[in-house]
């Protein structure tokens, strides 16, 4: 007489459960490695903006007197806010910038130690917290020869931005050390979600 034997082989549920664990750890640390990497990349390049920004206008006013009307319009037609940040629009069409945060950037000429339109600023806004410390800590050249002037870090979006918690500017508070400090920039760079915004001034 022949015996048959079933055997069947699986997975229990104990088994199951502990696999799906493990797939759901590794999924929630590649999510947050990869919303690491990508906030250190938009971080890298809104320096690399604010820096080519800042040396396209200098470069292009270079023959003037002054930054006499310099605007985000002027900056965008004549070349010297770049087309990545012109959201698909080209130099013709386009009357506002972004920066890799998405916030909108304006570059205006300013007031430097009381003399009209010496200098310039450029304004990133829609940034949130950790952005705007580090975009504002950063030590963007503190020597005579870089022609950065000051560094505010405010809450506020667009152009009506009030850089006055933390700032470090003409107007806001008497001290003038660049970088600007970190608790300084924190302060500022207080309002929830994005925010916060950045101002730097060159002459």
């Amino acid at each position: 007489m022949n015996k048959f034997r079933s055997e069947q082989s699986g997975r229990s549920m104990v088994e199951m459960l502990g696999v799906l664990a493990i797939i759901g750890v590794l999924s929630v640390g590649g999510i947050a490695g990869y919303s690491k990497a990508m906030a250190k990349f938009k971080l890298s390049k809104a320096m690399d903006q604010v820096s080519n920004v800042v040396t396209n206008v200098r470069t292009l006013y270079s023959g003037q007197p002054n930054y006499s009307g310099l605007t985000t319009t002027i900056a965008i037609q004549m070349g010297a806010i770049g087309a990545e940040m012109l959201s698909g629009k080209s130099t013709t069409s386009a009357s506002k910038a972004y920066n890799a945060f998405n916030g909108q950037v304006d570059v205006a000429a300013t007031a430097v130690n009381s003399v009209a339109n010496m200098g310039f600023t450029v304004t990133f806004t829609g940034l949130g917290k950790e952005a705007c410390v580090a975009l504002s800590t950063a030590d963007w050249g503190s020597g005579s020869g870089s022609g950065l002037v000051s560094v505010a870090a405010g809450t506020g979006a667009g152009t009506g931005t009030a850089f006055t918690a933390g700032a470090n500017s003409t107007g806001t508070t008497a001290d003038a050390t660049l970088p600007l400090a970190l608790a300084k920039a924190a302060a500022g760079c207080s309002g929830e979600g994005d925010t916060n915004a950045v101002q730097w001034t060159y002459y």
